[in-house]
Order: structure tokens, then sequence, then C-alpha cells
């Protein structure tokens, strides 16, 4: 078991925007085997993590179940993956379905990011799949973002967050700007479906919160202009109202 050192407080902004750093806690590893579906991997985790991005949740596991059952909604996206934690799920992604544009974030807490590379060189991902540091709702890193597809799993249990959340999935689903000439942009969004056009946030949600705090997250997004739709196995898509068609020079 190897010991870090790691603040929690640091993941807690203060009112003037800086973050708190009252008292460093020594953190502990453990390394674990989990089970995905045709694999097994062994991921170093937190033994403790004051915003849960210590721990791979069972809920990664079935959207990850949910995710080979359904492969049409990952296949050719570029992905970049919410609330990565661990960084088990991205890893899974990436070696079952060969995906060379898959991209983690988490809070903006460099013990994560670290660990996350930690756990795709133990699990033959080299080079490391690459991260971006983002607490949600502070401004994104990538002021152009280029993925059609957003992933996360279990990432609703603070409230106080959600207008955080629906405030980054704001501007990664808004911003992305689908690319193409002028004519086969508008045959385009005739003949595709609506999956394969615009830009998609899928979400499997399986802890239990109460049903009117789950509600907020929900009435939120709309309110914010996305779409939401339950697929089925608490796994919900959001999408833009409206999608951005960026013609080609």
């Amino acid at each position: 078991m190897d010991t870090a050192l790691f603040s929690p407080s640091s993941l807690f902004a203060c009112s003037d925007g800086s973050s708190s750093e009252e008292e460093d806690v020594h953190q502990s590893f453990e390394e674990r085997r989990h089970h995905f579906p045709g694999m097994e991997l062994l991921i170093r985790e937190f033994s403790f993590h004051q915003l849960n991005a210590n721990l791979l949740w069972p809920g990664s596991l079935n959207f990850a179940e949910w995710l080979v059952q359904n492969k049409s909604w990952v296949e050719g996206r570029r992905i970049i993956e919410l609330g990565s934690g661990t960084g088990a799920l991205a890893i899974f992604l990436q070696k079952s379905f060969q995906i060379l544009n898959i991209t983690t974030s988490d809070y903006d807490d460099q013990e994560i990011e670290d660990n996350i590379a930690h756990n795709c060189r133990v699990n033959g991902v080299v080079p490391v799949l690459p991260h971006i540091k983002h607490s949600w709702g502070d401004p994104f890193p990538c002021s152009d973002p280029d993925w059609d597809l957003v992933i996360a799993s279990d990432i609703l249990l603070y409230v106080k967050q959600y207008d955080n959340l629906i405030k980054t999935l704001s501007f990664l689903l808004n911003c992305y700007k689908i690319k193409g000439n002028k004519e086969s942009s508008r045959s385009s969004e005739n003949d595709m479906d609506t999956q394969q056009l615009r830009p998609v946030f899928l979400m499997s949600w399986r802890r239990r919160i109460g049903k009117e705090d789950e509600s907020l997250f929900f009435h939120g997004c709309k309110n914010a202009g996305l779409e939401v739709e339950h697929l089925g196995s608490r796994v919900y898509c959001i999408t833009p109202g409206e999608i951005i068609i960026e013609e080609a020079a």
C-alpha cells in the first residue's frame, strides 16, 4: 500500500474563488481487481476522498455492460468522461473498443490525474489517456470543445454541484460545432438521426437519492435548454436543444 499526501479541502472553492488549504491528510492507496465485461482491470483506489473520486463505484460496471450492449453510442465517437475518478471506465472503453480518442476529466486535483495515469499504465494503456483537470462550473480549459460524446456514471450525489455540472455540460454540448461544408451539412441534418448528428451526454445513474433531489438535476437541464431522455436501465441521454454546424472554408 502506497501513501500519498492529499488535501481534500482543496476540492472546495472558497467564496473568493480560491481553494482552502487548511490541513493535509495522509492518504493511502489500495489496488483491487474489478471484473468488466470481457476483461479484468487492476485499479488503484484512494482509501478516502472527500468528493468520492477515490473508489470505483458499481454504477461504472453497470454502465460498461450497457455500453457493450449498445455499441453504436460509442463507436466512432470522440469521447470525454466527466467525473472519471479512477479512470476505470475510460480505460475499459479504450481497451474494449480500441477507441483512439477518449479523454478523462475530474476535479482540478493533481492526485486524481496521477492516479488515473497510474491505472492506465498498469492496465497496458500506454501512452496514458489525455486528462483535463476541471472543476464543474469553472471556465473550461479548452475553449473549442471537440468531443461529440460526453459520458459519466454516478455523478449526481452532491445536489449543491448540480448548477455547476449543468454549466459545464451546457458549454460542452452547446459549443460543439459539427464540421462540414454547407451542402453536406444540410443533407446530413436531414438524413442522419439525432444520435449521430448531435453531441450527446450519456449518463448512468444507479445510486439512489431522494427523487426530489434527483429531479432537480433533470429540471435544471431542461431549464438550461437541454433535452433529457431516459433510455432505460437508468441511463439518460441529454442533448442540446439546437446544433451548430460549422461550415468548412
